[in-house]
């Protein structure tokens, strides 16, 4: 299972992103991300270079809460060049203004509602909306399972995974502890998001730095994994 590290706090990009990634690059992480909102897309650019120069795979991650914001986030993902695209739901619509490109798309399932995002629905819905999104060729889901409203997180994560088969999961927001990453890998995730939980230190309390909180997720990610 994947980790990737989001440099957000509280749904926005944090505003010296660039600074933290030049301190962080030498950890080797595999997987890099960044909201839509937070931050100039002057810097976004800046940010996305800096990413996939260090050999790692980029995301972007859409919160924007109208619909024309959110397509106005895809159509600013394409003109980045990033890697990967987190969220939205309008399938349709996003696919038209990314044709042509590479760009992978991983919309979120379920009915996700305000910002910071809560996610309504059952796991009926998110494993419907993941079948969907498989029939509409993306390359997988966005779940937000710990903002769950109405269900319980690791029922929607068992739902959204039959729902995709092959396809990959990502379970983003709210993760902050080794027996959620143990609980969620069990469930059938591919990969998962963590920002806040670093950034305020509440991942590992006894640790301060930046990179020590960073590493204990890399190596609680592995210990799993084993």
């Amino acid at each position: 299972m994947d980790f990737i590290f989001m440099l957000t706090r509280q749904d926005r990009t944090i505003s010296d992103c660039l600074e933290l990634f030049r301190l962080v690059r030498p950890l080797g992480l595999k997987h890099v991300g960044f909201k839509d909102v937070g931050v100039p897309p002057a810097t976004l650019a800046a940010l996305n270079q800096a990413i996939q120069a260090s050999g790692a795979t980029s995301y972007m991650e859409v919160v924007s809460t109208t619909p024309e914001t959110c397509l106005n986030s895809a159509r600013v993902a394409a003109e980045l060049g990033v890697d990967c695209l987190l969220g939205g739901t309008d399938v349709a619509a996003v696919q038209e203004i990314l044709a042509g490109s590479k760009l992978r798309t991983f919309p979120f399932p379920g009915f996700p509602r305000g910002h910071p995002t809560k996610l309504a629905g059952t796991p009926n819905d998110v494993e419907a909306h993941c079948r969907a999104f498989v029939d509409k060729g993306c390359a997988g889901a966005d779940l937000l399972a710990y903002r769950a409203t109405e269900a319980d997180p690791l029922a929607l994560i068992r739902a959204a995974k039959k729902g995709l088969g092959s396809k990959r999961l990502i379970v983003a927001g709210s993760i902050a502890a080794k027996a959620q990453i143990k609980a969620i890998a069990e469930a059938g995730a591919d990969a998962f998001t963590i920002g806040s939980a670093v950034f305020d230190g509440s991942y590992a309390p006894d640790m301060g730095a930046l990179a020590s909180q960073l590493a204990a997720v890399q190596a609680d990610c592995a210990a799993v994994a084993a």
